[in-house]
């Protein structure tokens, strides 16, 4: 057997949220938009630097207005306020133009990371799944990754721009008036020292928000998804209450996140406003006392508001990185999840299996506790396989590894010879069909839910594995036929219907090995005659696995497994097993006979009833 790759241990989770290199993964998902994400920039800058110019045109326009009063020479102030006009219009235009262009990388990248978040949850193992709510899930796959969009797209360009207008407007601070640059300069150490000290808070806040939504929409969906359920309990009080809490929590965490956020508008506004208050106080003086002319104290000012609003801006932008590490943390712990399921790095071909299974003293455990036990089996190709036994022997498990939904702890499983390990996931499950007895359909068309395993299949096929499955009769009998549309997990259709349609979903798909688990175990007398006539022609040829309570199934079949603490206690057919006695006898006693009698229209006098007998020692 080849040697199994090593997992690679996750980072440490409370390590990762807090390392900003968290936002180079994000940036590598624009590195396709690259030349939009560029262009857009470069309209940013030009948009920015243009803005430099405003200030100066300002004070020549009030040098121009007011240092010529009673002239009747409009020359230059005409000239000034056309060339404002368009410094105006172009600025305006690469505004509009990086809006654009920063947007289309932004949603884009939303995009392609919803996708890959999504693709990635699908590798993972039912282990995964079993440890994760499915709101928590999806509350990362679109809030979090929503949260990240202003990062990828409009923040970085702003970044850029922002700095670039507080350099120019420092150096033009200092070029203008050098002592009143010195108590502009005075007032940004204080801003820049709050938002920091503020802003982590900010950050653990947004963290605590998106965690309590996440838990909120995880009791939501479970709620939802099992409403029925709840409605029959009439516990809807109880999930109101329970809902309710998760938005307590989460209303909780806004408010914390708001109340930092309040202070941080209010003591970023105190000290940028108070700044321009004594700037202007010491720039009137310098005016009154012939240092400085009105305009270059009107333009001196524009550059002071220009240098406190970009700070302002910086300050919210440090926020907005502050909020995306927050959620990129729960993206990425998602992304570097590695399934328990590791793909062999080069896979055995496997094209039409011949359909031999093997267990060789296959253990497996599930959080420690052993639920198969040194299993042997040899099956060969197109035998057809009852397992039987009490509730929690393994029967569930045994057939679940075929497909590697788990692997095994210990012991091998082969197919064909070949360990189940050594193949290609994908090409693996393609050779093997499954009918549950809880049918999910999905929320499509009947013909689409059909065509699942194989969306090439033309109208034609579809319609033969229908009717191979006893359910084209009654899908022609909807109005639309195949194009109807049955529900969220096929809730408009019965309970028959929708295990015929699985049965043809799986004819479609054309499995060399087969997976029935109770299928029919929660019909009516007349919907199990049809879905056992269907299943029938479903195992023909194909090496099948039966979970089943119905005698009619058992009887039928090659091989009867008796399974019991997770391990087969009894091997051969049905009058085999009835000769030698033991547990499938005492199952017989207790649930077969009547099921025969009743078969036959029978009346059945009450059967003797055999004291079980002693499960084997383990």
């Amino acid at each position: 057997m080849t040697a199994r790759p090593a997992l690679t241990p996750a980072p440490n989770p409370a390590r990762r949220q807090k390392d900003p290199r968290q936002l180079l993964r994000l940036l590598a998902f624009a590195r396709p938009y690259r030349a939009a994400f560029a262009l857009g920039g470069v309209a940013t800058l030009l948009s920015s630097g243009l803005g430099l110019v405003f200030p100066l045109l300002f004070g020549q326009l009030i040098d121009a207005s007011f240092l010529k009063v009673g002239s009747r020479d409009t020359t230059q102030l005409d000239r000034t306020v056309l060339l404002l006009l368009g410094v105006f219009a172009v600025s305006s235009l690469f505004g509009a133009a990086q809006s654009f262009l920063l947007a289309r990388v932004g949603t884009s990248v939303v995009a392609d990371l919803r996708r890959t978040l999504f693709a990635h949850l699908l590798t993972l193992s039912p282990r995964f799944f079993g440890n994760h709510k499915v709101g928590d899930l999806t509350s990362r796959l679109t809030a979090d990754v929503g949260t990240v969009y202003s990062v990828t797209s409009v923040a970085l360009a702003q970044l850029l721009a922002q700095i670039v207008t507080l350099v120019g407007s420092l150096s033009l601070l200092v070029l203008t008036s050098w002592k009143l640059s010195l108590l502009t300069l005075a007032v940004i150490p204080l801003v820049i020292g709050t938002a920091v000290t503020i802003g982590l808070r900010i950050r653990r806040a947004s963290r605590a928000v998106q965690d309590a939504l996440a838990d909120a929409n995880a009791s939501a969906s479970e709620a939802i998804s099992g409403v029925r359920v709840v409605q029959s309990f009439t516990a809807e009080h109880a999930e109101r209450k329970r809902f309710g809490v998760g938005v307590q929590a989460a209303f909780d965490a806004a408010i914390g996140r708001a109340r930092w956020q309040a202070w941080m508008t209010g003591l970023m506004g105190f000290f940028t406003f108070g700044g321009l208050a004594v700037i202007l106080w010491f720039g009137g003086r310098q005016v009154m006392s012939g240092a400085l002319s009105p305009g270059t104290l009107v333009t001196f000012l524009f550059y002071a508001f220009q240098v406190g609003g970009t700070v302002a801006q910086l300050t919210g932008l440090y926020n907005q990185f502050q909020e995306a590490l927050g959620a990129s943390g729960r993206i990425f712990e998602l992304l570097d999840e590695h399934s328990d399921l590791p793909e062999p790095s080069a896979p055995a071909p496997l094209t039409r299996a011949e359909g031999r299974v093997t267990f060789e003293a296959v253990t497996f455990a599930y959080e420690g506790h052993a639920v198969l036990r040194d299993l042997t089996l040899d099956v060969p190709a197109g035998q057809i396989v009852a397992l039987v036994g009490p509730s929690g022997a393994g029967k569930t498990t045994l057939v679940s590894l075929i497909p590697r939904f788990w692997d095994v702890s210990a012991g091998t499983l082969r197919l064909d010879g070949t360990d189940l390990r050594d193949f290609a996931l994908r090409d693996l499950r393609a050779q093997v069909g499954l009918v549950p007895q809880e049918t999910l359909l999905f929320s499509g068309t009947v013909g689409e839910n059909i065509r699942y395993g194989r969306p090439d299949a033309t109208p034609a096929e579809v319609e033969a594995a229908a009717r191979a499955a006893n359910a084209h009769e009654f899908i022609t009998a909807f109005d639309l036929g195949y194009d109807t549309v049955v529900g969220e997990r096929g809730v408009k259709l019965s309970g028959g219907q929708r295990q015929r349609i699985a049965i043809a979903r799986a004819l479609l798909k054309d499995p060399r090995i087969l997976i029935l688990d109770e299928a029919t175990s929660a019909l009516d007398n007349e919907s199990e005659a049809l879905v056992q006539a269907a299943l029938e022609r479903l195992m023909q040829g194909r090496t099948t696995f039966v979970i089943a309570h119905r005698l009619s199934t058992v009887r039928n079949a090659d091989r009867i497994l008796v399974m019991d603490a997770g391990q087969i206690v009894q091997d051969g057919t049905h009058a085999q097993l009835l000769a030698a006695g033991g547990l499938y006898r005492d199952l017989y006693e207790l649930q077969f006979r009547q099921q025969t009698a009743q078969a036959a229209d029978l009346d059945p006098e009450p059967a003797p009833v055999t004291p079980p007998a002693k499960p084997p020692t383990v």
